[in-house]
């Protein structure tokens, strides 16, 4: 279970991007502005590679608000995704790439 309280928060996100991986499953978080509106991005992908090497449709989005309750979502949110897909991170965490 992905669980990110007293390791990242909005201070840090605020200031740069948090990635980390849980089983195969590689994830995400950034502030995101669209106009005057602020947003947390969140995006899960598949293991091996960085975000900047992984196809791009290999990556799920999802936007929440910047705020505490829109944190707490979007960890939700991957550990949602982590059971959803279990089979699909599993898998990726198995690939060799040598």
């Amino acid at each position: 279970m992905i669980d990110l309280h007293g390791q990242a928060g909005l201070p840090y996100i605020n200031k740069g991007v948090y990635t980390g991986s849980y089983q195969g499953m590689r994830y995400r978080l950034r502030k995101k502005e669209e106009g005057e509106e602020k947003l947390l991005e969140a995006v899960i992908y598949p293991e091996p590679f960085c975000f900047e090497s992984t196809a791009e449709e290999q990556k799920e989005y999802r936007d929440f608000p910047f705020t505490q309750e829109g944190f707490d979502g979007a960890i939700a949110w991957l550990n949602e995704q982590y059971e959803a897909q279990k089979e699909r991170w599993t898998q990726a965490g198995k690939t060799s790439w040598v």
